[in-house]
């Protein structure tokens, strides 16, 4: 299993995430670095994590406030890494509209993947026009309390039909992110059961190394990390190599 770091943006800052409560997010403290600038923040989560990959939650364009094309696009320009981001999208459309800002001839659209959260997107469309298209989306089941988080006009569909979900989709608990309380394994080991051959990666909730190993055993490819990075609370070797 590969950890993936995890960039949250607001307001032009690296914000630290809490249960998926947005009013109580604020600029990162982190003991990787001194700032909140995002760029330094990235540059920290890869170096302390060997990472290749990079996870970013555009809040600003979830809340449909500012979005954040012209940090990422300095991003992709400065690291040689693929950036998974989630920024809200609705359908293939939206997507693509941010996207065409982001991206130039300087950095391939390649390394840009896009990331459709059921929180917001109303197309499940979505993900084969995008795949149409030539891009490599990932799904994220977006879950709170218990339940799946929807925009769609179906959302018992969503869920129950596995037929356009892509070939990787993220697990998604709201409520362990940046909570301290453990990885839920028993959304994972459910979805995993609808999830035929296609990779599953986990989010949230991994509080030490146990937790770490317990998300591996799940079979899970990869695990969305931020705060257990940022508070030195892992062993930063099980991210250079598969656990």
């Amino acid at each position: 299993m590969q950890v993936i770091p995890v960039l949250d943006l607001l307001d032009g800052h690296a914000v630290r995430a809490v249960r998926g409560e947005r009013e109580r997010y604020r600029p990162i403290e982190s003991s990787l670095c001194a700032s909140s600038e995002p760029l330094a923040v990235a540059q920290a989560l890869l170096a302390a994590s060997g990472a290749r990959t990079l996870y970013i939650a555009d809040l600003g364009a979830i809340l449909k406030q500012n979005d954040h094309a012209t940090p990422i696009a300095t991003l992709l320009d400065a690291l040689d890494i693929e950036i998974w981001l989630d920024a809200g999208f609705t359908d293939f459309a939206s997507m693509r509209t941010l996207f065409d800002r982001i991206c130039t001839a300087s950095f391939p659209r390649g390394k840009l993947v896009p990331v459709f959260g059921t929180e917001t997107l109303v197309s499940t469309d979505a993900l084969q026009e995008a795949q149409a298209a030539g891009f490599a989306p990932v799904l994220s089941l977006d879950h709170r309390a218990g339940r799946l988080m929807t925009d769609a006009s179906d959302p018992a569909a969503a869920h129950a039909d596995t037929s356009w979900w892509p070939a990787r989709v993220i697990v998604m608990t709201l409520d362990q992110v940046g909570a301290y309380q453990g990885p839920d394994l028993a959304t994972f080991e459910a979805i995993r059961a609808h999830a035929g051959e296609r990779e599953l990666i986990g989010a949230g909730g991994i509080r030490n190394d146990s937790d770490l190993s317990a998300a591996a055993q799940s079979r899970a490819v990869a695990w969305l990390v931020a705060s257990a990075i940022h508070d030195r609370r892992i062993d930063l070797r099980h991210m250079l190599r598969h656990i």
